[in-house]
């Protein structure tokens, strides 16, 4: 009976540890903390002054006006293309549509960070925007992003804290353009996966003002001994994606949309990171993405039948809980817009991730549940191993002194042994020799 409780004890140990190896609490500790402030991503979605622009030297001023939408769907591409297919896609198709080399032409329309942006500040202390916000490749074209670990080791980091004797802290730019303000951890990047509802879709002639709250997770130092499929997160470093350097949720969703997409098209977006000019798609594999919308842009549960593209990503270890409190927005005289993010009231609690069950809880609890039930521990366990294998040899080891040949001869090698070099000329004198 000893030997099965302590069997099924043992299991039940193990499977905990298997399973639940890490629990949740909250802490309000809040005096000592340094609240960062999220990264701001900027990505621009029209410019209707320079697609004409662009236009005009592609073909002339007399051009096809539905060309410029063509360029608009290929420079701001998210997956549909309503003119692409309609005016490019078939026998009838517009001589002036390029088949080829979509990024190129997406280029020639982006806009550069200071026809974007001016007049940063944080806690009203300005800044260089472009010296903070740095051009990040993304699924949806370049974005502007400001501290970010996404950007490469060069990239300069603003050191925006909150907390007590700060105070709330707040971030206020210009935009020159129509453009979607993206708030994300340092290691998220902008994609399709995000909601609308998360994403300020700011427009020219308006002052936008959002309300923000942080709670930040801390880690347990012996956290990292889990596996990730434990733990049930990963770390930004533990990263497995190609198309950026540090693993996050939102950049797995995009590694997960591209292997779908050379699935269903042999090609990728031509926007995505890290990805080969081969891998590329042309016009007809955006034409391609287009008809699985469906199934590309919009993410579901494993369990869930709807149309959809399930991805098994992980969450980031060390990802913020971002909450949008409130939005404000009035329009204003001016010919460009206002943007401002500001925290509503510093955290006052904080999430941890405690080991409660590591390797070492593990050898603990087994130990303690063969000394119940059993009388046994680790130890005895090593001495039984140690009395019935090693003893034995030590013992006939220990008794060699007792052999008469030992006695005898000791312990000898062969180079102990002494011979006499001999040749065959001495041999044959040595025979020669008469007898006396």
């Amino acid at each position: 009976m000893s030997w099965y409780g302590s069997t099924l004890l043992i299991i039940a140990q193990y499977r905990a540890f298997q399973n639940s190896p890490i629990s949740f609490v909250v802490e309000t500790t809040y005096k000592d903390w340094n609240t960062q402030f999220p990264s701001i991503a900027v990505c621009e979605q029209d410019n209707s002054v320079r697609i004409g622009a662009v236009s005009d030297g592609l073909w002339g001023k007399d051009h096809d006006f539905n060309m410029e939408e063509v360029l608009k769907e290929i420079a701001f591409f998210k997956g549909v293309t309503y003119y692409v297919s309609e005016v490019c896609q078939g026998e009838d198709s517009a001589e002036e549509c390029f088949k080829s080399n979509l990024t190129y032409y997406a280029k020639l329309v982006r806009s550069e960070c200071n026809d974007v942006m001016s007049n940063c500040s944080w806690n009203q202390k300005s800044f260089d925007c472009c010296q903070y916000f740095r051009p990040v490749e993304t699924e949806i074209g370049p974005c502007f992003i400001i501290n970010t670990i996404q950007g490469g080791e060069a990239v300069p980091i603003l050191k925006m804290h909150s907390n007590r004797a700060t105070g709330p802290g707040r971030i206020q730019f210009e935009v020159m353009l129509p453009v979607s303000v993206y708030i994300l951890n340092e290691e998220d990047v902008p994609s399709l996966s995000y909601l609308g509802s998360e994403i300020m879709n700011v427009g020219l002639e308006t002052h936008y003002r959002r309300y923000i709250t942080v709670k930040n997770i801390e880690n347990d130092a012996t956290a990292r001994m889990i596996t990730p499929e434990k733990r049930r997160c990963r770390y930004s470093d533990e990263n497995n994606l190609k198309v950026y350097p540090y693993y996050s949720y939102s950049a797995c969703t995009v590694q997960c949309r591209k292997d779908a997409q050379m699935r269903l098209c042999n090609c990728s977006n031509f926007f995505m990171p890290n990805t080969p000019e081969d891998e590329k798609c042309d016009l007809n594999g955006i034409i391609c993405l287009n008809d699985k919308v469906n199934l590309l842009s919009v993410l579901r549960a494993r369990w869930s039948t709807h149309p959809g593209l399930f991805c098994d990503c992980l969450p980031s270890c060390t990802e913020a809980e971002l909450t949008i409190v409130k939005d404000f927005i009035k329009p204003i005289t001016l010919k460009y817009s206002t943007v401002e993010i500001q925290l509503s009231v510093l955290p006052s609690e904080r999430y941890r991730r405690n080991v409660v069950r590591g390797v070492l809880d593990l050898v603990v609890s087994t130990g303690g549940t063969g000394g119940l039930f059993l009388g046994v521990s680790i130890l005895s366990v090593l001495e039984l191993i140690y009395t019935l294998l090693l003893r034995p040899f030590f013992d006939i080891y220990s008794q060699r002194n007792e052999d008469p040949w030992h006695k005898k001869y000791g312990n000898r090698r062969i180079e102990d042994s002494k011979f006499k070099k001999t040749t065959n000329k001495l041999i044959m004198k040595k025979e020669l020799k008469p007898k006396t």
